[in-house]
C-alpha cells in the first residue's frame, strides 16, 4: 500500500488499558500490515498494570486536555487557529444543535476537545477514526468538520445500547464508514443507519500466538472444583448474580472461585460475599499480567461470565474473556446475551442461560460439575471452533483493505 501523506489518526476513550488490550491488538495488527498510524486519547492511563502489547505498539501517543479548564491557553491557542479552517463554521452549527438538545460540561467539552485535535494535526491527514460510538466519536465528528476531512468509527458495546438512537442516527449519517464487533450490534445499527452499506461487521478475533494450545496436562482433576471469571466489577458484568448462584449450590459440593479484575463494584461484591458466607471460598486477585490470566485459565476447571442487560441499556457485545477462555480447552458458562450466542453455540460448545437468573447459573455450575466428561468434550469443540473462525487476521484483513482506500 502506498504511504499515506501523514498517519491515520485513531482517537480512543483512555489508552492504554487492559480492559481494551482487543484495540491495541487491532493497532498493533495494523501496524504490521504497513499502516501508519497516531493515536489521540482523550483519557489518561489509570490502570496499575500495562499489557505487553502496548510495549509493541510504535504509533505515538497525544493526550487531548481530559478537562478543558485544566489546559485554558492550550484551548484558546487552538480555537484562534481552527477558526480559520473551512469547516469551522459548519461544525460551531452542529455543536450549538448539540448544546440545545445535551446542555452539558461534556456537550462543550468534546468540541474543546476537537478543536485541540483538528489544530494539532497536518491538513493532510486522510481519515480521523474513533474507537466508540459515543464521546470519541463526537469529538472525531467535530474534528473531522473542522477539517473537512472523512471520518469513521468503530463501535463495540455501551457506546451503542447507552446512546439515543437519534443521536446514533446522526453521527452514522455523517460518517464515512463504521464497523462493530457483532451480528447483534451489526443489525441493530443497520437498522439505525441512513446508509447501511457503510456499515461494516468485523469480529475482533483472538491473536492465537498469544494464546497457544495448552499441554494435556492443563485442567487436570481436582477434588475442588475451579471456577473462574475475568472481567471488571461492574453492573454489566452480572457478578451479583453468579454469587447468589454460588451460594445456592449444594453444600457437599468443593469448590472455589476466583476473580481476575478490577473495578467500582469491588467493595460491593466483596462485601455481598461476606453476607452470604463465601468470602472463604473466593479469591479476589485484581487486575493481573497477561501471563497470569493465561496461567488461571489453564488452572481453571470452569469459566463463568453472567453478562446482564443494564437499566441504561448497557451490555458486552462479544467479550474477548470468552474467546481467551475458549483458546485454552475451558468449558464455558455465560448468558444468551447480545453477540454471545454468535460465539457459544449453547450445548455444543458451552452452556448459555437466561440473564440476571442466578438459579439457571446455579443449575448450569451443578450440571457442568456433575458430568465432567461432557463438560469435556463442549471444551474440546470450544476450542476448536475459537481456533477455526475467531482468529485475528480476518478482521485485520478486512479493517486494512477499508483504509488503504483511504491512504
Amino acid at each position: 500500500m502506498p504511504e499515506a501523506r501523514s498517519p491515520f489518526v485513531f482517537v480512543l476513550k483512555g489508552y492504554p488499558r487492559l480492559s481494551e488490550t482487543f484495540i491495541a491488538q487491532e493497532i498493533l495488527g495494523l501496524e504490521r500490515k504497513g499502516l501508519s498510524l497516531s493515536l489521540y486519547a482523550l483519557r489518561k492511563p489509570t490502570d496499575s498494570k500495562r499489557h505487553p502489547i502496548h510495549n509493541e505498539i510504535k504509533a505515538p501517543v497525544t493526550y487531548l486536555p481530559e478537562y478543558l479548564h485544566q489546559a485554558p491557553l492550550q484551548v484558546l491557542k487552538a480555537w484562534v487557529i481552527v477558526r480559520t479552517y473551512p469547516g469551522y463554521i459548519k461544525a460551531v452549527n452542529l455543536f450549538w444543535d448539540d448544546l440545545r438538545q445535551n446542555f452539558s460540561r461534556a456537550t462543550i467539552r468534546r468540541f474543546g476537545q476537537a478543536c485541540v485535535l483538528a489544530s494539532s494535526l497536518p491538513k493532510d491527514t486522510p481519515l480521523l477514526h474513533a474507537h466508540f460510538l459515543h464521546s470519541p466519536a463526537s469529538v472525531v465528528r467535530y474534528a473531522a468538520i473542522i477539517m473537512g476531512i472523512p471520518w469513521s468509527v468503530s463501535a463495540h458495546a455501551k457506546d451503542i445500547w447507552t446512546q439515543s438512537k437519534e443521536e446514533i442516527r446522526a453521527k452514522l449519517q455523517d460518517v464515512s464508514w463504521a464497523t462493530t464487533c457483532s451480528k447483534y450490534a451489526f443489525d441493530y445499527l443497520t437498522s439505525l443507519s441512513p446508509k447501511p452499506q457503510t456499515i461494516h461487521l468485523t469480529y475482533h478475533g483472538l491473536d492465537l500466538t498469544r494464546f497457544p494450545k495448552p499441554s494435556p496436562t492443563s485442567h487436570s482433576p481436582s477434588p475442588s472444583l475451579r471456577l473462574l471469571s475475568v472481567g471488571r466489577l461492574v453492573e454489566k458484568k452480572g457478578y451479583r448474580y453468579l454469587l447468589e448462584a454460588l451460594a445456592s449450590l449444594p453444600h457437599n459440593l468443593p469448590w472455589h472461585f476466583t476473580h481476575v479484575g478490577g473495578g467500582p463494584l469491588q467493595d460491593q461484591l466483596k462485601q455481598q460475599a461476606h453476607e452470604l458466607a463465601l468470602h472463604t471460598q473466593i479469591s479476589w486477585l485484581g487486575p493481573q499480567s497477561q501471563e497470569q490470566v493465561l496461567k488461571a485459565y489453564r488452572e481453571a476447571d470452569i469459566f463463568i461470565l453472567p453478562s446482564i442487560q443494564t437499566d441504561d441499556g448497557d451490555q458486552d457485545g462479544l467479550p474477548n474473556v470468552l474467546m481467551e477462555a475458549q483458546s485454552q480447552g475451558l468449558f464455558c458458562i455465560s448468558t444468551r446475551l447480545s453477540g454471545i450466542p454468535e460465539l457459544i453455540d449453547r450445548g455444543k460448545t458451552g452452556v448459555l442461560v437466561a440473564q440476571q437468573n442466578a438459579q439457571d447459573l446455579c443449575y448450569a455450575i451443578l450440571w457442568a460439575a456433575q458430568h465432567p466428561d461432557e463438560r469435556l468434550k463442549m471444551a474440546q469443540a470450544g476450542q476448536i471452533r475459537v481456533r477455526d473462525h475467531f482468529g485475528i487476521d480476518a478482521g485485520i484483513n478486512q479493517l486494512y483493505s477499508i483504509f488503504k482506500d483511504y491512504a
